[in-house]
């Protein structure tokens, strides 16, 4: 399952074309529409309540959809990091839409770029406990590294 975000979209993508046999679970519209040309994936969009500004869906719909799915893993995006709160939303809905979607996982795993730690956010999306791991650049700071793994978070960074 994979929600929205242009970190997301890349793992749908490289998913969507270099891959066999791949069905992709999302609630984003943009998601479905970037991986559309693709043959070897089969993309399910979860309904709800459309956002034209984040291009997803979100509301009470999303929960009446995403309680007919188990998946082992969730790729959510984040807007913000918090060193005590943990990671964090600009969105209240698409918060919501997302926590929905991870009580239908069994992880969840974190991609975005470096930047967004050093930014804070309206909302908290997940405390530090729910994530299993991130993948992130390798411009992460080592503080911020550091406070991930002594929440038993695994950090991968990419180039």
């Amino acid at each position: 399952m994979i929600e929205s975000g242009s970190t997301c979209a890349l793992l749908a993508e490289e998913l969507a074309f270099n891959r066999k046999n791949v069905t992709i679970i999302t609630n984003s519209v943009f998601i479905a529409n970037y991986i559309r040309k693709s043959d070897s994936v089969k993309v399910i969009l979860l309904g709800g309540e459309y956002q034209n500004n984040s291009q997803v869906n979100v509301g009470p719909l999303i929960k009446k959809v995403v309680d007919e799915f188990y998946v082992d893993k969730l790729f959510i995006g984040i807007d913000g990091f918090d060193p005590i709160r943990g990671f964090r939303s600009n969105d209240l809905a698409r918060s919501e839409a997302i926590h929905v979607m991870a009580a239908a996982a069994k992880e969840v795993i974190i991609l975005t770029d470096a930047s967004k730690f050093k930014q804070n956010g309206t909302v908290t999306c997940f405390s530090f406990p729910e994530i299993s791991q991130v993948f992130t650049d390798k411009a992460i700071s080592k503080e911020t590294e550091a406070i991930l793994e002594n929440q038993n978070i695994k950090v991968t960074t990419i180039q």
